[in-house]
């Protein structure tokens, strides 16, 4: 068996490439109706909420808060190696949707629920920039 040594990297879709642009450019984009006013999270072709076609794509505040968490100790390839531990986390943004991501910034054992996290960029490779967080700052 041969080790993985790149990381695993998303294929954009037609209906999310909007989505991974933005984060080359270091924007948060999410889904937003304009039918029912829901925001979503991932990339649809529909609104969840009302089943409108095309949602509108809106900058996120980028701001949100940590629901639940795991640290990984444990590399899935030999291309995690050098980050574990890492923490990825389910993130409620603050304008609703939940995301999955890493949480960085601070030390794996002080991730917590209700951690105040804010949108930092990672590049894991010249075509692809994921969407990371970190602990927020004071409010503004």
């Amino acid at each position: 068996m041969t080790a993985n040594t790149e990381k695993f990297l998303p294929h954009p879709t037609p209906v999310s490439r909007v989505y991974w642009d933005a984060c080359r450019k270091h924007q948060l984009l999410i889904q937003h109706c304009g039918n029912c006013g829901q925001y979503q999270f991932y990339p649809r072709s529909f609104c969840t909420g009302c089943m409108a076609r095309e949602p509108a794509w809106e900058q996120a505040s980028g701001f949100g808060t940590v629901t639940t968490w795991t640290v990984v100790r444990r590399p899935v390839a030999e291309a995690y190696a050098a980050d574990v531990p890492y923490v990825i986390a389910l993130i409620k943004l603050d304008e609703g949707p939940v995301m999955m991501s890493q949480v960085n910034g601070c030390d794996a054992d002080e991730v917590r629920s209700g951690l105040r996290v804010e949108v930092a960029f990672a590049a894991w490779s010249e075509q692809v920039t994921v969407p990371v967080f970190k602990p927020a700052g004071p409010a503004p």
